[in-house]
C-alpha cells in the first residue's frame, strides 16, 4: 500500500506515522510556507525530514507524493541546486506538476529546478534515475511499506554519488516480526507490519555499501487500541531518524574538527547525530568514522580538519559522551537500550539510544 494513498489524519491507531515533537526550524518553516495550499493539502507524509547543508545540492525524494517536500527542499537547495521526486502513485504526481510553474514564479527562479518521476523505490534504474547521480536522498515513512527493504537500499546506494547520503525517517521493531504481524493490513497501514528490526537495518545498510547507520533522533511509538496491542505483544517500535553515507574509504584515524558555522540554520550549533554536536568554533575530538564522513561529503568545506593531539587535551571538547541538544537527552555510545518516559526498557541497536537505561547502566559499555 502506497504511503499517498493511507488516510493518516483520521483513520490511524498508533501514532508512527504521525508528525513529530521535533520542532521544525523558522527557515523550514517559511519554506513550507511558499507552498501552494492544494499541494499541501494531498500532503500524507510522516513529519519533515531536512538534513543540512543543502545549497547546490541534488536531491532525491522516495515517495515524493504531491510534491510538499519536493517543493520546500527546492528552495533550500536553490536555483543552482535540484530536487527530483519519484512516486508510484500518478494522481499525486499530477498534482504536484500541476502546480510547477507556479512555484518556479514564487521563487523567482529563472528554470525548473524540480521533476517528479513515476516509479517503484526498488527500481529506480527502471525508472531512468542515473548512477552517481544525487547527493542526498531522502524518504519519510515509506522504506517500511517496500516488501523488498535490501532492494530499496542497494537502488538508493547506486543512484548516490560518493559520498552522499541517504537522510530518511522510519519505523524500527525490537525484533524481527513474526509473519502475524507482517501480514496483518491493519498494522501495514499503521507502518508498524512492514518495520525493519533494527539489527537487519545495520546488517543490510552494511551489505549495500553504506556506512553503519547514525541514529539522528528516536521517539517511541504508542500504540492507542487494545486489539492491535494484543496483536503486537512484547514487541516494541521506535519511529527513528538514521543518516547513512556512501563513503569509499573510512579511515583509520580519528581527528579533531572544528565547526565554521556556515550552515543555513545552522550557524551556532550543527547537531550532527545523536553523539556528535558540533558548536561553532569548539575543538570536538571525533572518531575515524565520523572523520570519514565528515571529509568525503558535502560538509568537507563545513569544518576545519587537524590531527588528533593537535591541542591540550583541556581545550578539546569531547563529543562521545554528552547531551544532545535536540533532546536533552542523556547519551551514551555503545548502549543498546531505549527508556521511554514510563522507565521501561526496550533492547534496541547501539545506534538506537536516547537516554541512559538505569536498568542496565552497570552493564553497557562506555
Amino acid at each position: 500500500m502506497p504511503k499517498s494513498l493511507l488516510n493518516f489524519t483520521s483513520d490511524l491507531k498508533s501514532k508512527a506515522c504521525v508528525t513529530t515533537s521535533q520542532p521544525i526550524p523558522a527557515f523550514i518553516r517559511q519554506a513550507l510556507a511558499k507552498v501552494h495550499p492544494e499541494v499541501t493539502a494531498r500532503y500524507y507524509g510522516c513529519g519533515t525530514v531536512v538534513p543540512e547543508c543543502l545549497e547546490g545540492c541534488r536531491l532525491l525524494d522516495l515517495g515524493c507524493g504531491s510534491g510538499r517536500d519536493c517543493y520546500m527542499l527546492s528552495q533550500l537547495v536553490g536555483e543552482e541546486g535540484h530536487v527530483t521526486g519519484i512516486d508510484m502513485t500518478e494522481d499525486q504526481l499530477a498534482v504536484a506538476r500541476k502546480f510547477l510553474d507556479h512555484h518556479m514564479q514564487e521563487f523567482g527562479y529563472r528554470k525548473p529546478n524540480v521533476s517528479f518521476v513515476q516509479g517503484y523505490i526498488e527500481a529506480l534504474t527502471e525508472a531512468g534515475l542515473k548512477e552517481n547521480s544525487f547527493d542526498i536522498i531522502i524518504s519519510n515513512c515509506v522504506v517500511n511499506l517496500s516488501p523488498d527493504k535490501r532492494r530499496v537500499l542497494s537502488e538508493a546506494y547506486r543512484v548516490l554519488k560518493d559520498g552522499g547520503e541517504l537522510y530518511f525517517s522510519d519505523v524500527y521493531s525490537s525484533s524481527r516480526l513474526s509473519d502475524e504481524i507482517k501480514n496483518n493490513k491493519v498494522l501495514w497501514g499503521e507502518c508498524l507490519g512492514g518495520a525493519l528490526w533494527w539489527e537487519d537495518l545495520v546488517q543490510l545498510a552494511q551489505e549495500v555499501g553504506f556506512t553503519l547507520p547514525r541514529l539522528v533522533t528516536a521517539n517511541i511509538v504508542t500504540v492507542d487500541n487494545k486489539e492491535l496491542e494484543t496483536i503486537i505483544g512484547d514487541y516494541t517500535f521506535v519511529s527513528a531518524t538514521y543518516r547513512l553515507f556512501k563513503i569509499p574509504d573510512v579511515s583509520n584515524n580519528g581527528c579533531m574538527v572544528i565547526y565554521n558555522g556556515n550552515i543555513t540554520g545552522f550557524e551556532e550549533c550543527l547537531d550532527f547525530d545523536a553523539w556528535y554536536t558540533f558548536k561553532v568554533h569548539e575543538i570536538v575530538d571525533v572518531d575515524e568514522e565520523v572523520a570519514s564522513i565528515l571529509t568525503h561529503s558535502r560538509f568537507a568545506d563545513e569544518f576545519t580538519f587537524q590531527p588528533p593531539g593537535t591541542h591540550a587535551e583541556c581545550n578539546v571538547q569531547k563529543s562521545k559522551v554528552g547531551t544532545n541538544s535536540k533532546t536533552g537527552a542523556a547519551i551514551v555510545p555503545k548502549l543498546w537500550c531505549v527508556v521511554d518516559v514510563a522507565g521501561v526498557c526496550t533492547k534496541f541497536t547501539t545506534h538506537c539510544v536516547y537516554k541512559v537505561c538505569e536498568t542496565h547502566a552497570d552493564t553497557l559499555p562506555l
